[in-house]
């Protein structure tokens, strides 16, 4: 299982941006990752999308790893920020645009 750890850790640390999700950000497999990628996209923000369909031991690694028992997940800058309903809410409220600008992640439409 360090294997997948190793992987799951290094996605996190190399890419700003990182979901790890159900299917692809052209493609996902259900609907809270669809979410996750419309509000993503809508930010005009730059992410990498990991399908945790391709791997059973991927889908549970990533569960452990963030101690989070759902999927998608939403890394920034090596930092789990949360699932769906938590990148939904910091989106409606205003926050995700502005940690987005903090982590020094570039927003469409943020100075």
């Amino acid at each position: 299982m360090s294997g997948i750890n190793d992987f799951i850790d290094s996605e996190v640390k190399s890419t700003d941006v990182v979901v790890f999700m159900k299917g692809t950000p052209g493609f996902p497999q259900c609907g809270f990752s669809g979410q996750v990628v419309q509000i993503l996209d809508y930010l005009g923000v730059d992410y990498k999308g990991v399908n945790v369909l391709e791997s059973a031991d991927l889908r549970q690694g990533i569960k452990d790893y963030s101690n989070w028992p759902t999927i998608p997940q939403l890394y920034v800058k090596g930092e789990f920020v949360g699932g769906c309903d938590i990148v939904r809410e910091m989106f409606q409220a205003g926050e995700l645009q502005t940690f987005f600008t903090e982590k020094g992640v570039s927003v469409k439409g943020a100075a």
